[in-house]
């Protein structure tokens, strides 16, 4: 049965974008009652307020596209009011050859697939939430920056002359990197010897200050996790990184609802694979893949330097499980694992905000 049966009477669904939001009222019968735009700032989010307000006077929920993205602003709006917001992904539409396409029809959409699904997510928090997800995302840009400034290093240092490239040889890439960040050119040397040196120290220095950016972020996540769970930090195989990546996903107590919803958000519910006489699960492709990265990092880790965990592969492979059954299992049991401490630090949380 659709979880909103019986629980409001209408929905407002809200299609973002950079610039404008179009809202459209749906009666819980899935009728269209009108529709507004209003631009993306304060003045444009009291606008849709108040259009809910006239045409959605009753029990109402609001179903928005993008609470992450375009619709963050409305979102928090909303919810510093204490109206009731659902996240909707990007609703299928129907494959149509006059391609019809609106905003308005859109956010019609966004409100009927609310009206049509079991579950719905709410929205993740901001605050410390926000704080990790903006520095994983900055840390994640230095090092994929770092990564090509080295692969630029390397080719740079290949076409190098024979004399400079005599100097960097059978170094490693650190040695490589504070080596070229030092080099200095002289008025004898040859043009092309100049200018090879000039671009090798300024990639090689670029490379060590993104390398120093990305240390710099990793000590603020590291201050964050240990605030909001330290439990984390314990366990074996999880350090700062995919801590913080477990923190992001799960966001806040309430929002996933039990352990199996969590697995499958992050791509680790099994999926039935069988035919014949073969009865067997696959990985699940789906979800949020940073969130599946995170429990395949631990589920490496563990496997290499956790001694329990070996012997748990061990059994399962003389079992007749494949390399890639067990992992798959064992991202499921992680994910148990992360969700009923994160559930448990909330709930101890609360408690002790209750008792002060």
């Amino acid at each position: 049965m659709p979880m909103l049966t019986g629980r409001v009477e209408y929905v407002i669904g809200v299609d973002t974008h950079r610039d404008t939001n179009t809202a459209a009222v749906v009666t819980a019968a899935g009728a269209v009652v009108a529709h507004r735009q209003c631009p993306t700032d304060t003045s444009g989010y009291q606008q849709v307020v108040a259009f809910a307000d006239q045409h959605a006077s009753g029990r109402r929920v609001w179903a928005i596209e993008g609470t992450g993205s375009f619709g963050s602003g409305l979102t928090t709006y909303l919810l510093d009011r204490g109206e009731w917001v659902v996240e909707i992904d990007r609703p299928a539409r129907p494959a149509r050859r006059n391609g019809a396409k609106t905003d308005d029809l859109d956010a019609v959409r966004a409100a009927r697939e609310a009206l049509a699904r079991e579950h719905l997510a709410a929205p993740r928090t901001r605050g410390d939430r926000e704080a990790l997800r903006v520095l994983i995302s900055a840390r994640q840009g230095a090092v994929l920056a770092r990564t090509k400034a080295i692969g630029q290093l390397k080719a740079l240092i290949v076409n190098a002359p024979e004399s400079l490239r005599d100097q960097l040889r059978g170094a490693t890439t650190d040695q490589q990197l504070h080596r070229c960040s030092r080099l200095r050119t002289l008025p004898s040397q040859s043009v092309e010897h100049r200018a090879t040196v000039r671009a090798i120290r300024a990639v090689a220095r670029r490379a060590l200050f993104l390398q120093a950016e990305a240390a710099e972020h990793e000590t603020e996540l590291n201050e964050l996790v240990a605030a909001a769970c330290p439990q984390l930090l314990d366990r074996p195989g999880i350090a700062t990184i995919t801590a913080a990546q477990f923190l992001v996903s799960w966001s806040h107590h309430g929002r996933i609802r039990n352990e199996a919803a969590f697995a499958a958000l992050g791509g680790v519910a099994p999926i039935p694979a069988s035919s014949g006489q073969t009865i067997r699960h696959r990985l699940n492709r789906s979800g949020d893949r940073q969130l599946n990265r995170a429990l395949h990092t631990v589920a490496l880790s563990r496997l290499q330097h956790h001694a329990p965990t070996k012997a748990y592969a061990s059994r399962r492979t003389t079992e007749g499980k494949t390399p890639r059954e067990i992992k798959r299992c064992l991202k499921r049991a992680i994910a148990r694992e992360i969700y009923r401490l994160l559930q448990a630090n909330a709930q101890a949380a609360r408690t002790t905000e209750q008792a002060a």
